[in-house]
């Protein structure tokens, strides 16, 4: 193995390591202090949300913020299928598309089965964020028929509206990061130090952007 096999498939495997270190880390401290995390936040305001609504009858703003959420979630949703069909369709006629990476990335290896491998990864990551997309969707519409439901009907609970909608935004959060991961995962194609760059500036930017109060 020479020592452009060993740079790309050591900080390729390297990058992704650190990413997932990252996300460990963050469910850690999501777990054992909610509110220092964006994601703990989120799921606190949610809740308060929840109830606010129910207890005052808000249900002309539960169905305007619901429907809100649910065109975010679609509009991503279809994004998401329309770039992962597109990029198995190109790993399908990839026969001299790594000539590319060689020209952007001098330490990249022409090997057709690595570039393959590396458009599928890319096109797998875009049809999870495609599913927890369409996951949130569901969830979504789901508390749109239970936060009008009355709070003190006994079949159907404000906790309940609560953990629905805290499953949407759940799935919602790891479509997006599912976008995000997308960001390393094609700077790969370029390269591995390409891929390693990316993945320090995406976990620097997801830190800032994950911190809560």
């Amino acid at each position: 193995m020479d020592n452009l096999q060993v740079i790309e498939y050591g900080l390729g495997p390297a990058a992704i390591l650190l990413l997932l270190a990252y996300h460990v880390y963050l469910f850690y401290r999501t777990r054992r202090d909610p509110l220092s995390t964006s994601i703990g936040l989120a799921r606190r305001t949610r809740a308060l949300w929840v109830r606010s609504i129910m207890k005052n009858n808000k249900d002309i703003l539960a169905v305007q913020t619901l429907r809100n959420w649910t065109m975010a979630s679609t509009f991503l949703a279809s994004t998401a299928i329309i770039i992962g069909l597109g990029i198995f369709n190109l790993a399908l006629t990839a026969d001299k598309q790594g000539e590319l990476s060689l020209l952007i990335g001098p330490l990249s290896i022409d090997h057709p089965v690595l570039w393959t491998t590396k458009l599928v990864l890319l096109g797998i990551d875009f049809l999870i964020a495609f599913f927890n997309f369409t996951l949130a969707v569901r969830y979504y519409n789901h508390t749109g028929f239970m936060i009008n439901i009355p709070s003190e009907d006994p079949d159907v609970s404000v906790e309940d509206v609560i953990k629905f909608l805290d499953r949407g935004g759940t799935h919602y959060t790891l479509g997006m990061r599912g976008y995000y991961l997308a960001i390393p995962l094609a700077l790969w194609l370029f390269g591995p130090l390409w891929m390693l760059s990316g993945t320090l500036l995406l976990i620097t930017v997801l830190y800032r952007l994950d911190r809560g109060v």
